[in-house]
């Protein structure tokens, strides 16, 4: 089974610096592919795949342009990969799969370094290192994370990325399949909300973590970092460049706030699905949720995507798998909410103020709750 790995890393400067050309590189080679398909698809000419355009750019283009020569600087195998990016967002978007492939901004973009293991000597790891291909030896600043090659384990290969002034390497390694088929507990079932982020069945609620005084002092912080950055923007003289050291110097203090309440909210997603599965349950019942149609009411789509409700879903689905255990998603359709528990019967005038479900025949309940106890009980479901 192969499984990914992230963990910071400590590069030194000489390190940094061709980390920043090398994904600089993949960027501008990404653009460049997408300009000149695009321009080939405008002419009614069929578009170059990877390959004829590597074939076109190193036996036709660069020759002619010499100034373009530090493109050979750079990793060879990163810049191939992205220009496979590049193929697969034209096919991608030749099968009607997604729209036209959009150009890569400088600073904006999550553009990776990515590396393979060609030799023996590559992509070795040891408790405190990691041997990267054309970096050398690079400090891991999470020791014993990462599985070391004196082990056994092996490195198929990686990538490294930069956010906000700090560097990650991910790489993808074969483990044994240990899937456990102990399971002691029933099912349950999952109610996500806004007032508190996940309700089981079995009464357990997690709380939103964005009403913590934390996150609320971390978010007052960013607005004034943010207000900051734009009156420097604002008192720009016409023409005059935006990439000055305090420009740049309080753009990264931005930077590094986002990240920050990015992580923590990514933290408690972590944690509590670990917490849920733990209990090994024989399968977990979630709601089929229309994030996007959610996300249009003006005044909850903050709130709803600083929940992060696909990463939950996305990050259960993956430990479900590696535990055995059954995913289930209700039918998008299906009244949760408005079922009672008790005797079935359909509440059809409830509001999303009424917190508290009462049904005729007397049963009194959390709706969350009473929410959460329909979905494991739910028949229509399809296999996540």
């Amino acid at each position: 089974m192969l499984k990914n790995f992230k963990t910071e890393i400590d590069p030194t400067e000489e390190q940094k610096v061709k980390i920043r050309k090398t994904i600089g590189t993949c960027r501008f080679i990404y653009n460049f592919y997408l300009a000149h398909n695009k321009e080939l698809h405008e002419n009614g000419k069929t578009v170059m795949s990877s390959h004829q355009f590597r074939v076109w750019l190193n036996n036709e283009y660069l020759p002619d342009h010499p100034e373009y020569a530090w493109i050979k600087e750079a990793y060879s195998k990163a810049v191939t990969q992205s220009v496979n990016h590049g193929q697969t967002a034209f096919t991608r978007f030749f099968k009607h799969q997604s729209g036209f492939p959009k150009f890569k901004k400088k600073g904006k973009s999550d553009v990776k370094m990515y590396f393979v293991k060609n030799n023996p000597k590559d992509c070795r790891c040891e408790r405190h290192r990691i041997n990267i291909p054309s970096l050398g030896w690079v400090r891991i600043k999470e020791k014993g994370y990462i599985p070391t090659t004196k082990d056994g384990y092996v490195i198929k290969s990686g990538s490294v990325s930069m956010k906000a002034d700090r560097f990650y390497a991910s790489v993808l390694i074969e483990i044994p399949d240990n899937k456990t088929t102990d399971i002691y507990s029933e099912g349950i079932g999952i109610d996500l909300g806004l007032k508190d982020f996940a309700i089981l069945s079995n009464g357990k609620k997690y709380k939103n973590i964005n009403k913590s005084a934390r996150l609320k002092k971390l978010e007052k912080q960013l607005i004034r970092e943010q207000r900051c950055l734009s009156r420097k923007y604002e008192n720009l003289k016409k023409g005059e460049s935006t990439q000055k050291a305090n420009i740049q110097k309080q753009r990264l203090k931005v930077q590094k706030l986002h990240h920050r309440i990015d992580n923590i909210r990514t933290d408690h997603i972590n944690k509590t699905i670990a917490e849920i599965v733990k209990t090994k349950p024989s399968y977990i019942t979630i709601e089929d949720l229309n994030v996007s149609g959610m996300m249009k009411n003006r005044h909850l789509s903050k709130a709803v995507a600083s929940q992060k409700f696909y990463e939950f879903r996305t990050k259960l689905k993956v430990k479900c798998d590696d535990n055995g255990i059954e995913l289930r998603i209700a039918d998008r359709f299906y009244p949760s909410s408005r079922i009672c528990h008790c005797c079935g019967s359909a509440k059809k005038d409830l509001k999303l103020s009424d917190r508290i479900y009462k049904c005729s025949c007397g049963y009194v309940e959390d709706r969350d709750l009473n929410a959460s106890l329909n979905l494991k009980d739910a028949v229509t479901y399809k296999i996540a």
